[in-house]
């Protein structure tokens, strides 16, 4: 079923807004337009979000942000909850001007946690406002990346993108792909970083992590998710799945 919800996401920010929501599956949010940059990370779960006409994913670990006045909707295929922050126009100066992704960092997600054990919405105390300026420093200053999972439509590119996505446990290497394609491994390692701004392992992984997100929250054990995803162990997959999200799947499936 399909849950349509309408009207302003949230409070006008005075200077900053945040807050923390859980929404079940199949949540659909039209498309709209607002004067203030807004921050969304998940939880619990993958954001999905587009803006202006691009969709961005993004699980824990990595933000989406807005600028003012860019159009966006969004819609969540799983539950799903997260943190959305909102920062007045006149903040937003030197923050990003195009939508992109940000590495979240600890000290972001600690304060973030403090406001909302608080039931802090809008920061009054000088005290508040002050955490509240180091969350616009950590937005200013965090790792950018255009996208979470890039696609291309590069004729060599992407019908391997297509065929990991349709499967990815597939464990061919990069040089068995090239041969079904008929180009070398150098060629296509070349031409993953030129479309993607990463290498061919890489984008995998990030596939990887997002499949093993919708896995765990329908309730798959690790173990046969290691297996799904084509590890030899588990011990192999949680490694890679910790080293990309900072915690462990049995973390990542509580939210934590």
């Amino acid at each position: 079923m399909v849950i349509e919800y309408g009207g302003v996401d949230g409070e006008p920010p005075e200077p900053i807004y945040f807050r923390t929501e859980y929404y079940p599956a199949g949540m659909v949010f039209p498309p709209k337009r607002q004067v203030w940059g807004e921050l969304n990370y998940a939880l619990q779960g993958v954001a999905e979000i587009t803006v202006e006409g691009v969709r961005y994913l993004s699980p824990p670990q990595y933000a989406i942000w807005i600028p003012p006045d860019a159009e966006h909707d969004a819609s969540n295929r799983r539950d799903i909850r997260y943190v959305t922050t909102y920062v007045a126009r006149d903040l937003c100066h030197d923050l990003p001007q195009k939508p992109c992704m940000l590495e979240l960092g600890p000290l972001l997600k600690a304060i973030h946690a403090d406001f909302a054990e608080r039931g802090i919405r809008h920061p009054r105390t000088e005290e508040d406002l002050r955490l509240a300026m180091v969350i616009v420093d950590r937005i200013r200053s965090a790792r950018r990346f255009d996208h979470y999972l890039p696609v291309s439509d590069d004729p060599l590119v992407a019908p391997i993108l297509l065929q990991l996505q349709e499967n990815p446990g597939d464990r061919r290497s990069l040089a068995e792909f090239g041969r079904l394609v008929g180009k070398t491994e150098r060629t296509l390692s070349r031409r993953f970083q030129e479309r993607l701004g990463m290498s061919f392992n890489d984008w995998r992984q990030r596939l990887r992590v997002l499949a093993a997100l919708s896995l765990l929250e329908d309730g798959h054990s690790v173990q046969a998710i290691s297996r799904r995803l084509g590890y030899g162990n588990p011990s192999a997959f949680i490694a890679m799945f910790r080293r990309l999200t900072g915690t462990s799947p049995k973390a990542g499936r509580a939210g934590s």
